[in-house]
């Protein structure tokens, strides 16, 4: 499960993304925190097909800190995430979306800057005079942040990526820009190609109400996907996850894995002992499974391929896997 934080200045309205996303209150004073099911219409696919008695969608935790980045309590909450909303407003007639969006980017460096400048000054103390090896990372990111370069797009090794991971540097983390709009507008250009809409004030109205009657009133207002499948599939997009399914009598169940994992880290995530043990996996795509009607009529016709360790998991992939330990 990967956490998301919710980052914007005040009066961005991320408390009622928050609300819209979750279906949950967001109470003033304290951090909010909600987890929630990742929408994949396949689940209910292949729990029909297989006859699973159980069906376990994956999941995402959404976190909304008070105060934000302007309270060294947000702050800290906000590095512990796997990635960050920058939720930009986009209602109203005072809505400046470009400059908003530079401004929380800002906040996000003089944040960093402060933490490394920190851990520079004692790392430096420590070295006594000499250029220590936990100082060089340290150093570098010293150098991008006071040039305004956010840490994703420094020049950092691998190696220093891995150091810098110890004071979980914000501008370190993938992100997601969320462009919050009014009804009736479109995300502004301005906020680059990759920004997501969400219509957060018009879903937030609907948090209280069955899904498919808020689904139906949504689609009223010309809402035809949903905020949290929006937000999640830019999430996934921006941290490079992947989904892969399993399915059978006792269960169907969704993962997340990182793209570009090979079979055996994918079965890691299901457990440690099948990545220990791995001996193969049994694959086959979603849809060619659907198109098949069953597992048994896929096997029937030989359509389940047999793959070993350099396998690369795609999305959508159907994986059963072979283990010893």
């Amino acid at each position: 499960m990967k956490d998301v934080g919710l980052v914007g200045v005040p009066f961005s309205g991320k408390s009622t993304l928050f609300t819209a996303l979750t279906r949950a209150g967001a109470a003033g004073g304290q951090a909010n925190v909600a987890v929630v099911q990742v929408p994949d219409p396949r689940l209910d696919v292949l729990t029909d097909m297989e006859h699973s008695k159980k069906t376990v969608a994956a999941q995402v935790r959404f976190v909304d800190v008070p105060g934000g980045l302007s309270s060294t309590q947000g702050v800290a909450k906000l590095r512990e995430v796997d990635a960050l909303a920058l939720v930009i407003r986009c209602f109203g007639t005072d809505a400046s979306p470009a400059p908003e969006l530079a401004d929380v980017r800002s906040e996000l460096l003089l944040a960093d800057l402060q933490v490394v400048d920190s851990a520079l000054q004692k790392a430096t103390k420590r070295g006594k005079g000499k250029t220590t090896a936990e100082m060089v990372p340290l150093q570098k990111a010293h150098d991008a942040l006071s040039a305004e370069t956010p840490l994703r797009a420094a020049s950092l090794d691998p190696a220093d990526v891995i150091e810098l991971r110890g004071i979980a540097p914000l501008t370190l983390k993938p992100e997601v820009v969320i462009a919050n709009l009014e009804e009736g507008t479109e995300v502004p250009a301005e906020l680059g190609p990759g920004a997501a809409g969400v219509y957060a004030s018009i879903e937030a109205e609907t948090a209280e109400m069955e899904p498919e009657e808020a689904r139906a009133l949504l689609e009223e207002f010309g809402v035809t996907e949903p905020g949290l499948e929006t937000v999640i599939a830019a999430c996934y997009s921006a941290i490079d996850l992947i989904t892969f399914l399993t399915t059978g009598e006792d269960e169907t169940r969704a993962w997340e894995v990182r793209r570009g994992a090979k079979a055996p880290e994918a079965s890691g995530v299901i457990h440690t002992d099948l990545e220990r043990g791995f001996i193969r996996a049994e694959v086959i795509g979603y849809d060619e499974l659907v198109a098949q009607g069953s597992m048994e009529a896929a096997k029937a016709h030989g359509k389940i391929r047999v793959e070993g360790k350099d396998y690369v998991v795609a999305e959508g992939d159907i994986l059963h896997v072979r283990f010893a330990v």
